[in-house]
């Protein structure tokens, strides 16, 4: 990972520092994202609920219906709203990172492109960064070795 990844809320009540590297880091497309963004897309970074450690503020928790109809809970600072992770899911030990939330948030570039299928037409997707209609078929296929491993540590 390199140097410490930090980040926070659009206010600066919050504030948050990595303990490790995601796991891997998603550039959602659905139609869902553009509208909780205001924008083409959302960067995620997978991470470990564990690897995120609060400096200062607090998150609240809201609820969001999604077009699969499952859980999908986003967590915002208590004083601006701004949303710094999400829970897909409700899987508790496994967040989604709003990398456009870290201080630097280029240090985190997508692995892979998912639910293109609602691309916006003007999007470009670089040819050397895999990118699925959906969902890649496979998450054991799919992410690197290491990431697996974390991901079993925490029952997935």
């Amino acid at each position: 990972m390199g140097a410490e990844l930090t980040g926070g809320c659009g206010c600066g009540a919050l504030r948050y520092r990595l303990k490790s590297g995601p796991m891997i880091v998603h550039c959602c497309h659905c139609k869902d994202c553009q509208r909780q963004t205001g924008s083409a897309f959302v960067i995620n970074a997978v991470i470990e609920r564990d690897n995120i450690e609060i400096r200062q503020g607090a998150t609240v928790v809201y609820s969001m219906p999604t077009e699969s109809c499952g859980p999908h809970d986003l967590y915002r600072c208590e004083d601006c709203g701004s949303t710094v992770w999400s829970d897909y899911g409700r899987r508790e030990t496994m967040v989604f990172l709003r990398a456009g939330t870290l201080d630097e948030p280029d240090r985190l570039p997508p692995d892979v492109h998912i639910f293109t299928r609602s691309k916006l037409p003007w999007v470009e997707i670089p040819a050397e960064i895999p990118a699925f209609d959906i969902f890649y078929s496979s998450v054991e296929e799919f992410w690197p070795a290491g990431a697996m491993m974390r991901r079993r540590a925490l029952g997935f």
